[in-house]
């Protein structure tokens, strides 16, 4: 296996290059005046199996043509196999029509990965699991949960636990996390009238007097999680705190978790962050360098990778 990081997230790719004992592979990547994208393999990869690390995070467009001009310098370096690890997954959440002239942009990623030439594609708690239908090509979508539980075991041990789902597509994925370790179960029923502004509407469970855990895969601009925190304080939450897995964080975000209700919040470093997230007194990052590491071990080893959530 050998090693290519992208400039989306390099201090993650250095750290799973680090666990794999790997030394990544030297890449020169420049833009033009014009901010054409221009990249270099500089070091000899004919017939050498290829894990390229770059999430599709802001600016995505960016990331996306960088990751796509990359996988074509390394084909036509003659590269035996290409993935791509990409552990956040832009423009995942349109993965379906949402009007009758609408376009399901996640099919048209995966096609144009798939044409630029990647043979598997590694990547983190899917925004939609059937977006592994939209490749004809070998997928591994791997699950943030053994980190987050383990996390929570350490940090929430002899407190009396309700999970979260902050609404009702995200039940499974909270139900998942709430038999690792052994919790109830609530559901925040909110209504969202218009992108990125939602009304939390009512809970249903018993979380009166209990500490609370919102699970969820991606915030964003952080407001229907900030108001599914105001909602479960009013309804006698002892305290409430979060787990995402991607921390998109954009536009007033960062702010409106710190003047939250949220006693914290903890998201992965799938998403680099930025130094406004870090400088954040009540937000906290988990590393996935561990876990996406053993997940490239497995398959450069044809091991089985699903057997890591058993």
């Amino acid at each position: 296996m050998h090693i290519i990081s992208g400039n989306s997230n390099p201090i993650l790719a250095k750290e799973i290059s680090s666990e794999l004992n790997e030394k990544i592979i030297d890449v020169t990547v420049t833009k033009f005046a014009d901010q054409e994208v221009f990249v270099e393999i500089n070091e000899n990869i004919r017939g050498k199996n290829i894990f390229i690390i770059q999430s599709t995070s802001m600016p995505a467009n960016d990331h996306l043509m960088e990751l796509l001009i990359t996988i074509d310098a390394l084909k036509r370096a003659s590269a035996q196999t290409v993935t791509a690890v990409i552990p956040y997954f832009g423009y995942a959440r349109q993965d379906r029509k949402v009007g009758p002239r609408t376009p399901i942009s996640a099919k048209l990623i995966a096609d144009i990965l798939t044409t630029a030439g990647i043979d598997r594609l590694l990547t983190i708690d899917l925004h939609a699991g059937q977006i592994q239908g939209f490749f004809d090509i070998p997928v591994d979508n791997l699950y943030a949960a053994p980190v987050i539980t383990k996390d929570i075991k350490k940090n929430y041990n002899n407190k009396d636990i309700v999970v979260i789902s902050p609404d009702v597509g995200g039940v499974v994925r909270a139900r998942g996390i709430a038999k690792r370790i052994d919790g109830d179960l609530a559901i925040v029923d909110k209504r969202r009238d218009k992108a990125n502004v939602s009304e939390v509407m009512n809970i249903i469970g018993d979380i009166n007097g209990r500490d609370c855990i919102i699970v969820d895969d991606i915030v964003d601009t952080a407001g229907t999680l900030c108001n599914a925190a105001e909602a479960l304080i009013d309804a006698g939450a002892k305290s409430v705190s979060a787990y995402i897995t991607h921390g998109v964080l954009s536009g007033p975000a960062v702010e409106r978790i710190k003047n939250s209700k949220l006693n914290e919040l903890v998201i992965t470093d799938s998403i680099a962050p930025t130094k406004l997230i870090l400088d954040a007194s009540n937000i906290r990052i988990l590393n996935l360098a561990p876990l996406i590491a053993e997940a490239i071990r497995r398959i450069s080893s044809d091991s089985s990778v699903s057997s890591l959530f058993d």
